[in-house]
């Protein structure tokens, strides 16, 4: 039977530790706790959807005022895709057909 990976424990503890009143005071510098954040970040992106650059940036900017960096990072990390203007949660659509 199959079932939901449980989250760690410790991605409670990093989140408290880097959020503040809903926002995020820093970014780790290590990838582990900076991949912990860039999750719960990619989980305010709804699955099967793509967003325009400026909507990403109006979602991120609510959380940390380097949204751009925040998109980078999510990008370069593989949470979310990009391609022609458009970006969506990885994993939930297909790459346009013909294009890569």
């Amino acid at each position: 039977m199959w079932a939901m990976p449980q989250a760690d424990p410790g991605d409670d503890r990093v989140l408290a530790t880097f959020m503040e009143n809903g926002r995020l005071k820093l970014v780790p510098a290590r990838r582990k706790k900076r991949i912990v954040v860039l999750r719960w970040l990619a989980d305010h992106f709804r699955p099967a959807e793509r967003y325009t650059e400026a909507q990403v940036n109006e979602i991120l900017v609510r959380y940390h005022e380097d949204f751009a960096f925040l998109r980078r990072l999510m990008v370069d990390e593989e949470l979310m895709h990009r391609q022609d203007g458009l970006y969506w949660r990885a994993g939930t659509l297909p790459f346009p057909r013909g294009r890569r």
